[in-house]
């Protein structure tokens, strides 16, 4: 396989990054890029991706269209089919290369056509009452239909042959992330899905080729991605839960440690190639004394996998590269925090070659995967050691963190079960936490009632039930511990519901558009071309159309089901009107006040993240979608959260290719959603 190198960055990028070095003290983030005047940022200096594909010829557009509109029919009369997404996953590959311009050489015309061909044999399949494809092996496409958006998705699998429908066996499943590959449309995804196997088959496994929804390093929907596809995978095969392994090469090597680092209760192994472990080393901002807003600092924390390395020590990490591969850096900065942690990351190193895998390595990565996926996932191991800094990621195996004392600072909890009944747990910034031992755990004596030790206070709770199963909960108030009832009603940060922005874009979501007339011009005019920013920019980078619904047409069913991103003002936008009076920052005609600072609301807007008042258990965003924007499309380090919970944005300054306008101000909540006056610095 020819592995594409595309983790470098451009020139563009470097003069991007380069810019950055004349940033203004805090809490104005850097200026536009440079060669760029204002506008949406999408000039020559920007290196944007996907790029604009050739031109297809009129006799073959008119061809794809008549095609892609039969197939379209035949969809719609199989509309309720199980195995419905698994035609879709055709349809809109060509669909979207047609739309967006996304045939990138004429061999993809070619490919499109095909692909088109083998959509309708699937759709006149199940029209028969048949789906051969769940019970073939071998190199199987499939897809699913997105929560977040209603998207479908695809995926690829590699299907061992020893697979067969009537016989029972619970499978291993490797999930593989691949590299970075500017051009990868849906066609040349699914295209070599079809006919490409991987470099790694290992016996009785099955792989999964996640799309990850393009190139972006497994962030926002990406990462969801992965998810989605392997529920679709466990709802159609037998899945042992405790031998699923994390891999990847390049950008997948990226995605791999992000992965790992984050949701590592989940797997049995993590084996990333090369790719990257944070931002600011591999792009070089370091090296240059490049300073970040300190908004902006906090929130490397959310995906920096270095800032999540204790966590390995309940996961198993074999790491790869080759020994003259730049990208060797990821694994060197992971062994130097994990080092910092008592932790030695176990190293492949391919002898005399750059960003590729040796067949040596090959070998010996496969001897010491088999080896752990024969062992399996230690799902209820007897020492935990957890560290997180955000309740987005607040699990390892049986320790579960529910509450922060201050999100964005580190987070600890190390656990060990001694003897049969007690437990012995040291915390720090941790204000609430459960230890949750699930069915078949047997981890502790059922005839006996369970003493925890919480930084040295002994607490009694209940005994686990026969079958070993044991779960109690435990809160903080000032230095106390005691057990703890459920706060669901409470108004405070949760999993789920602990902001940033972005957070409101890794489930359901609908954008609201505003019917009414806003408070000014500006501010009507920046909510629509930010609205139609959003959409464009979750097209092209998170292969989705955002659900997009006029205020007037929100019903109760999208309050309880999605996340509403409300775009406009209180006076343009009535579900915003609904809810103005409620939130933490007050809009008005005249100003927008933030705790004690107004800002005139002629030239200036808020966006923000908060519970939805009309139910909690959702999110509101006011006038945001995600908060990186093209320039972070020239590398896949820069992808990450760029806008804390909340913002006051100057309008006197055009949005560019990084900011929405000028950040007048920006902060997060405190962690019972409540403004704090140092901003949650």
């Amino acid at each position: 396989m020819k592995w594409i190198i595309g983790l470098a960055l451009t020139a563009s990028a470097v003069a991007l990054i380069a810019q950055q070095a004349a940033t203004p003290a805090a809490p104005q983030p850097a200026a536009r890029p440079a060669g760029q005047s204002g506008g949406q940022g999408r000039g020559n200096q920007l290196h944007l991706i996907p790029p604009p594909g050739v031109v297809v010829a009129d006799a073959d557009q008119k061809a794809l269209r008549t095609a892609v509109t039969r197939l379209s029919g035949k969809i719609d009369a199989l509309k309720g089919n199980p195995h419905l997404a698994d035609v879709q996953i055709f349809e809109k590959a060509v669909r979207y290369a047609l739309d967006g311009n996304e045939f990138f050489t004429q061999e993809e015309v070619f490919r499109g056509k095909e692909l088109l061909r083998m959509g309708t044999e699937r759709a006149d399949q199940l029209a028969r009452g048949d789906a051969p494809w769940t019970r073939a092996t071998g190199l199987v496409v499939r897809g699913y239909v997105s929560r977040i958006d209603g998207s479908v998705q695809p995926y690829g699998l590699v299907v061992p042959p020893t697979f067969a429908p009537d016989k029972p066996h619970s499978w291993r499943v490797d999930t593989w992330f691949h590299g970075r590959t500017e051009t990868l449309s849906e066609v040349n995804f699914l295209w070599d899905r079809i006919f490409n196997p991987g470099q790694f088959q290992p016996r009785d496994t099955i792989v999964l080729h996640l799309y990850g929804r393009f190139c972006n390093a497994s962030t926002f929907a990406g990462e969801a991605d992965m998810f989605e596809a392997l529920a679709d995978v466990k709802k159609n095969y037998s899945v042992d839960d405790n031998r699923i392994l994390v891999r990847g090469f390049s950008m997948g090597g990226a995605s791999a440690w992000h992965i790992g680092a984050h949701y590592g209760t989940e797997f049995a192994a993590v084996a990333p190639g090369a790719g990257f472990a944070e931002t600011m080393e591999f792009t070089g901002q370091s090296r240059r004394g490049i300073q970040l807003t300190w908004f902006e600092d906090k929130l490397q924390h959310l995906t920096n996998a270095t800032d999540y390395a204790a966590n390995f020590f309940n996961v198993p990490v074999i790491a790869y590269n080759g020994d003259q591969d730049a990208q060797k850096q990821a694994a060197d900065i992971m062994a130097k925090n994990m080092e910092a942690e008592g932790l030695t990351l176990s190293r492949v190193i391919g002898q005399n070659i750059g960003h590729a895998y040796t067949p040596a390595a090959i070998a010996q990565i496969n001897e010491m995967v088999d080896a752990i996926a024969g062992r399996g996932r230690d799902q209820w191991p007897r020492e935990v050691r957890f560290t997180t800094w955000t309740l987005k990621y607040n699990r390892m195996r049986w320790v579960v963190v529910d509450g922060l004392e201050k999100h964005w600072d580190r987070a600890r909890v190390d656990a060990v079960i001694d003897g049969d009944h007690t437990i012995q747990a040291k915390t720090s910034n941790v204000s609430a936490v459960t230890f949750d031992f699930s069915t078949g755990a047997r981890a502790l004596n059922p005839a006996t009632k369970v003493t925890v030790v919480l930084d040295g206070q002994a607490l009694t709770a209940g005994g686990p039930l026969t079958d070993g199963s044991w779960t109690a909960h435990f809160g903080k108030s000032g230095t106390k511990w005691a057990l703890a009832d459920d706060d669901s009603r409470t108004l405070r940060k949760r999993h789920d519901l602990q902001g940033p922005i972005d957070d409101a874009f890794f489930d359901g979501f609908v954008m609201v558009r505003p019917t009414g007339t806003p408070i000014n011009d500006a501010v009507g005019n920046w909510a629509k071309s930010e609205l139609d920013h959003a959409v464009k920019m979750w097209r092209t980078q998170m292969r989705g159309d955002a659900p997009v619904k006029d205020d007037t047409a929100v019903t109760d069913a999208d309050i309880a089901s999605s996340n509403l991103v409300l775009w406009g003002d209180p006076q343009s936008n009535k579900v915003l009107a609904r809810i103005a009076d409620k939130l933490p920052v007050k809009w008005t005609a005249d100003s927008i006040t933030l705790g004690t600072r107004k800002f005139a609301s002629a030239t200036n807007a808020p966006v923000m993240i908060y519970p939805n008042p009309l139910n909690p258990k959702k999110y509101v965003v006011i006038n945001s979608g995600m908060t990186m924007r093209e320039y972070a499309e020239s590398n896949n380090a820069l992808q990450v959260a760029y806008l804390p919970d909340y913002a006051v944005v100057d309008l006197t300054t055009p949005p560019d290719a990084r900011w929405p306008g000028k950040i007048a101000a920006a902060g997060f909540f405190g962690e019972n959603w409540q403004l704090l006056d140092n901003d949650g610095k």
